[in-house]
């Protein structure tokens, strides 16, 4: 019986820099499906269609002032900003596992918090998410361009079929 992999350690860098011993925390994107309730004729249930991915957002604090952090907000572009979580995952019984989240996006909320004299302060990041990969001990598991119309999971982009019906590739 196996014990879970544990977060041990991890590293944000923001546009290649790291953030080496700044981040105590990061909220890493929810992956949701959009979908509606269908119900018709001969159902004897809903089912739920779906219609793409909800919004993607990834939150993280920057303990102390670090003014690199407000180089990204306001950006013109959707994803102006290259975000690197790396995690090291171990369990007891097993060697350590990568993970690596890459998004691009741009920050939409920078909040500096409360300055207070002798405390330690953080900086609480909202980063909208256009671009996500998540890939683990170096297999890509998930990546999703929303842009692009790219979701793949599993090795399967399921809307390669879409942006051939469209003429797009």
């Amino acid at each position: 019986m196996g014990l879970p992999a544990v977060l041990k350690n991890f590293l944000v860098s923001e546009d290649g820099g790291p953030y080496l011993g700044e981040v105590p925390e990061a909220t890493l994107p929810k992956l949701t499906l959009k979908t509606d309730e269908y119900l018709a004729g001969g159902m004897i249930g809903p089912i739920p269609l779906d219609l793409g991915l909800e919004k993607l957002e990834m939150g993280w604090k920057l303990g102390g002032m670090n003014a690199r952090v407000f180089r990204g907000f306001g950006a013109s572009r959707h994803d102006a900003t290259q975000l690197r979580f790396t995690g090291a995952y171990q369990s007891d019984s097993d060697a350590a596992v990568t993970a690596e989240l890459v998004i691009r996006g741009r920050h939409t909320e920078i909040d500096p918090g409360t300055a207070k004299v002798g405390d330690k302060n953080e900086i609480s990041i909202t980063t909208a998410v256009s671009y996500l990969k998540w890939t683990v001990n170096g297999r890509v598991e998930v990546e999703i361009d929303l842009l692009g119309m790219v979701f793949a999971t599993n090795g399967i982009d399921r809307y390669a079929e879409i942006r051939m019906a469209l003429g797009l590739i």
